[in-house]
């Protein structure tokens, strides 16, 4: 595997971006899109996961328009402030515009194979419900739900493949809103819901207090293997 940090042209600037590439032949990429926190060590790690894997696996810094590079930690009670700041101000529309600046980046690079999917947790797992509804990307799948019921109206333009990681014990996703949720999405034969019962919001932020091995390893076993059907 060989990772670096790279930076990502778009229409109105330029995103920076951490890149794994796994060792081998053209492959598949996968666009893994943060959580409020930044690029930090947890989405590196899932960069290396998804690398090893056998995808290239591009983590853009979304909140490059706001303050570029920041690394945040959901052990500092300061970084949480800064975090739900950054949050509250980020601006989603712009965002899958961003999105879709880095797939085509990835769709370029001579190690893929022209085929790219999204990875997104909390913050990320909407942007990927929303790319599934507004692009043509090839397939997304979303952790935790988080938010997706504000653009639930979207849902009859979902027309890509969709996997949603559903935690049944996420403090920031009602049981009614996850109801609400699998009623509006389920019936579309495009969407795959998991249901974990036992888990948290953030239940794969490995180092996290949330986090649940086993679930971490089912939810990414799932990924992995909806991946392989869909970018080869």
């Amino acid at each position: 595997m060989r990772t670096q940090n790279v930076t990502v042209p778009l229409k109105d600037g330029a995103m920076g971006a951490y890149l794994a590439i796994p060792d081998g032949k053209s492959a598949g990429a996968v666009i893994a899109i943060m959580e409020i926190w930044g690029v930090n060590d947890t989405m590196r790690h899932h960069a290396h996961e998804f690398a090893e894997a056998g995808f290239i696996c591009l983590v853009p810094d979304l909140f490059w328009r706001q303050e570029p590079g920041i690394e945040l930690s959901d052990h500092s009670p300061e970084d949480g402030k800064k975090a739900f700041d950054l949050y509250y101000d980020f601006d989603y529309d712009l965002g899958v515009k961003d999105m879709v600046g880095a797939w085509r980046y990835l769709e370029n690079m001579r190690e893929c194979n022209g085929k790219v999917g999204a990875v997104g947790y909390c913050l990320g797992g909407k942007l990927c419900y929303l790319m599934c509804c507004r692009t043509d990307i090839d397939c997304a799948v979303a952790y935790y739900g988080t938010y997706i019921e504000h653009r639930i109206k979207e849902a009859p333009n979902l027309h890509r493949p969709f996997m949603l990681h559903m935690a049944m014990k996420d403090r920031w996703v009602q049981a009614e809103v996850n109801d609400l949720i699998e009623r509006r999405l389920a019936p579309n034969p495009l969407v795959t819901i998991h249901k974990y019962p036992d888990a948290d919001h953030a239940f794969a932020r490995k180092g996290g207090r949330p986090y649940r091995q086993a679930d971490a390893d089912r939810a990414l076993g799932l990924s992995v293997e909806f991946f392989r059907k869909h970018l080869g």
